[in-house]
């Protein structure tokens, strides 16, 4: 694999940053790539906000007025990615966390903030190479299935019983 960039970015003050998540971030991104066999050299934006500004943005994108954990935003189609032409690097595209969104739901689920901000990464870097689980049936399966592995990977295997999906 080629290099990645993960370029990290907090537009929040409601939580402090727990270190290590940075560098949990650049492994999601890292396992998540090598698992699809994405062998070129790729940029990742990932942004830290609040509730407030999560909702505005899914408002704005998806119109729904609403809290979410996590927004994906794709930059390519197809397998076809935008290049930065200094690096040569294709621009995957951006990942939006909700920090105190994320927090909560690892209180209710019952697991660490590391975990979720885990699942969180590797469910958007699914979605900007492509994947959807908003049909349901096989593709939201095999989008599960891959999450699974990448947190396994990771040390962060969630359990059978959480069903994220149930949330959105």
């Amino acid at each position: 694999m080629e290099k990645i960039r993960v370029i990290i970015s907090n537009r929040q003050k409601a939580v402090k940053i727990p270190t290590g998540l940075r560098m949990l971030i650049r492994r999601c991104c890292h396992a998540v790539l090598q698992l699809e066999g994405f062998q070129d050299s790729a940029e990742i934006s990932v942004t830290f906000v609040d509730n407030e500004q999560i909702r505005e943005m899914n408002s704005q994108y998806r119109d729904k007025d609403a809290e979410t954990d996590v927004l994906s935003f794709p930059m390519g189609e197809n397998g076809e990615y935008d290049v930065n032409h200094a690096t040569g690097a294709k621009i995957l595209g951006d990942i939006v966390l909700s920090v105190p969104k994320a927090m909560e739901q690892a209180k209710l689920y019952g697991h660490s903030l590391e975990r979720e901000i885990g699942y969180l990464t590797a469910h958007s870097m699914l979605h900007l190479l492509g994947y959807d689980h908003e049909e349901g049936g096989l593709a939201r399966v095999r989008m599960r299935e891959k999450e699974e592995t990448v947190m396994q990977q990771l040390g962060l295997s969630l359990s059978a019983s959480s069903s994220y999906y149930d949330e959105e």
